[in-house]
């Protein structure tokens, strides 16, 4: 184990749950059971790194960066329990695989998925990573990202299959496509023969954490199913949003276009 890593955890908790802070080194040396030197060290990393902060009297506080790690991970843990009725009810009305995928980088991960009971079927593994840019889930998420965000990936675009998109003006127009739809298609971009449509999740915060969608052999979920499939996933995944504290999204009326669901949240 790492000791110096776990002294500063030690310090982090003992100063977090300090609701006054901690005024001086000596204070917090008895409370973690550390030399004063090692204290002063670790705490004064700690400040560098901005998870502490000293106030004009020298007292030592934990900074929102802790509330913020925290925010992160409930959130996708709160996420796959509040998602579970909304790909509950996707995976009934349409029999296809149900993807909830979140964003890392360039990649997306699977956190939660419902097979389709169909004989063929898309094939993904739980905790799984697709690239982003050639799967229906991340370019929804990818396409509710700020501009630019790709540009630091532009020599990473890998092709798949003859359909992957790898330069970033096709891209900049996929997305541009996706936010007068609202939802993202994948056309066999990362395994040939199997295709996909999703839409983003936000958060209370406007941010999108999320993106749901389904995905299946291009035999059955062709661009005819996917047009037809399109507004539910869009709908589906805007209620999922208004379930995560958003008004963010696209919710488009049953038996119409796409329409605005709402402004930024």
């Amino acid at each position: 184990m790492d000791k110096t890593l776990l002294k500063g955890l030690r310090v982090l908790e003992a100063i977090a749950d300090e609701p006054e802070g901690v005024r001086t080194i000596d204070r917090l040396a008895a409370l973690v059971g550390l030399s004063r030197s090692n204290a002063h060290r670790t705490a004064q990393t700690l400040v560098h790194a901005g998870y502490l902060e000293r106030d004009a009297d020298g007292c030592l506080r934990a900074t929102t960066r802790l509330f913020e790690l925290g925010a992160r991970a409930l959130r996708k843990l709160d996420l796959r329990a509040v998602a579970l009725p909304f790909m509950q009810r996707l995976s009934a009305a349409t029999h296809e695989t149900v993807h909830l995928s979140v964003l890392d980088g360039l990649e997306v991960v699977y956190i939660d998925k419902i097979d389709s009971a169909l004989p063929i079927r898309a094939y993904t593994s739980l905790g799984g990573r697709a690239p982003a840019y050639a799967v229906a889930t991340g370019k929804a998420l990818l396409g509710a990202q700020p501009d630019g965000y790709l540009e630091p990936y532009a020599g990473r675009l890998l092709r798949h299959t003859p359909s992957t998109l790898v330069d970033l003006a096709s891209l900049r127009r996929e997305f541009a496509r996706l936010r007068q739809q609202g939802y993202a298609v994948n056309r066999g971009e990362w395994r040939e023969g199997v295709g996909g449509v999703a839409a983003a999740v936000f958060d209370g915060s406007g941010h999108a954490v999320a993106a749901l969608g389904i995905s299946g052999p291009l035999d059955r979920l062709g661009a005819a199913r996917m047009r037809e499939y399109g507004p539910l996933v869009v709908r589906v995944a805007f209620h999922l949003s208004n379930a995560m504290g958003s008004t963010r999204g696209y919710a488009p009326a049953p038996g119409a276009g796409p329409r605005r669901g709402g402004p930024p949240g």
